[in-house]
């Protein structure tokens, strides 16, 4: 991954410590009532669930659990769209109008070719996404990034594949999205927000996450990514994590976010990952991704399994596991509850790393390459005190990114 020297923004990520990871069972098939090509969201209304299931049309099904959904009918929307509109995302307001967000595919970018570039859109519901009132495109790539030359075999640029979680407080909606545009340095897995109060006319109001603020303008501003591309989406041997899903996890006290691996064209799967945070308005506070299954199929996610909660924003302990909407797994999260590991704390250019004292066996360790192969040894001075054993590291010469992680030594 390479830098522009004006860039001096510092990324420090923890990664999992020991391990801690969501663990997966088998289970019976189980399959969302229509074709999957996307995350697919889900609310309850009473004790009726709502799901999403979206291949260029969204289609609309409900039953009271996730193993009874049927009546599954196309969704409408009050408008046409150059492409079609996979509904990937949705909120249920407290006054009951569902709010959703669109991936769309725009025809025509690229004549001769497939290729598209993907934009994110927003629209409105009053009958539980029966229908829908399209309020405009919030996320958009700026002019000029749009390669047509692009050999990973869909997308030319673009923003889209992505899902979107409301803050504890309802105060903004943070949108986690795949980024295909731009110089490498702006592709990857990105993120932005939005006040709350403005999804009624969202439009110019989304702001994304770049240089450490959220002052880029949603539509055409700049980005940079929480997760960067490994190798250019333009490449034949492109490497970068995309489609991320997010939900709050009750049990794990975290959310939790399932992302896709391409790795070479025709977005070839190289795995399922896991990453994790505890505070939506802090990008630092996201783990480096970790592997939670070899190779798989795109669009992993969960469906919490509780009564009148449980969705693809919400899940207890123990979880339905999706890959393309279909789920041969249970997802659990009991090894995320019960770690107690790495804690990172920042103040200018001081970083604190804190660990329980009582893992003697634990070693920090860091690592520059997303990809985690080379791990170096933290050598820094450390302290106990309170039951934590602490250390300092400076990153004032950091430009780049820094990861770190608790390695148990036998």
């Amino acid at each position: 991954m390479r830098f522009p020297a004006c860039i001096f923004l510092i990324f420090v990520w923890v990664a999992d410590a020991l391990g801690a990871t969501p663990t997966l069972r088998p289970a019976p098939r189980l399959q969302f009532p229509h074709q999957t090509d996307s995350n697919s969201p889900g609310h309850w209304d009473g004790d009726r669930l709502y799901l999403f299931n979206s291949a260029v049309q969204a289609f609309r099904s409900y039953g009271s659990n996730v193993f009874q959904l049927t009546n599954t009918v196309a969704v409408v929307f009050n408008n046409t769209a150059n492409g079609g509109r996979w509904i990937e995302a949705t909120w249920r307001a407290p006054d009951g109008t569902l709010y959703g967000w669109y991936h769309n595919e725009p025809a025509g970018l690229c004549p001769g070719t497939t290729l598209t570039a993907p934009r994110i859109g927003a629209a409105r519901s009053t009958n539980n996404g029966a229908n829908w009132t399209d309020l405009g495109t919030v996320l958009q790539t700026r002019p000029g990034t749009l390669k047509c030359t692009a050999q990973n075999g869909y997308f030319a640029g673009g923003n889209g594949d992505f899902c979107v979680m409301l803050d504890p407080a309802g105060e903004y909606l943070y949108f986690f999205f795949s980024t295909y545009a731009g110089d490498v340095t702006e592709q990857g897995v990105a993120l932005a927000r939005m006040a709350w109060n403005d999804r009624d006319s969202p439009s110019g109001k989304v702001w994304k996450w770049d240089q450490g603020t959220w002052q880029a303008p949603g539509i055409e501003g700049t980005v940079t990514p929480l997760f960067p591309a490994m190798s250019a989406w333009e490449r034949k041997d492109c490497d970068a994590f995309w489609g991320p899903s997010v939900h709050w996890n009750t049990r794990a006290k975290q959310y939790v976010m399932l992302l896709n691996r391409a790795k070479g064209a025709g977005w070839i799967q190289e795995g399922i990952y896991f990453s994790s945070s505890t505070n939506l308005a802090d990008p630092f506070s996201w783990s480096a991704p970790a592997k939670l299954l070899n190779g798989g199929a795109w669009y992993p996610q969960v469906m919490g399994l509780e009564p009148g909660q449980g969705t693809d924003k919400s899940a207890d302990g123990i979880a339905r596991f999706f890959m393309g909407g279909v789920s041969d797994y249970e997802i659990s999260f009991e090894n995320l509850a019960q770690s107690e590991g790495l804690a990172i704390s920042r103040d200018g250019n001081a970083i604190q790393l804190s660990w329980p004292a009582t893992l003697t066996d634990a070693h920090l360790q860091y690592s520059t390459d997303l990809s985690g192969k080379v791990w170096t040894s933290v050598t820094n001075a450390t302290m106990t005190s309170n039951g934590r054993t602490t250390t300092t590291d400076d990153v004032s010469n950091l430009q780049g990114v820094k990861y770190f992680r608790l390695q148990e030594y036998p």
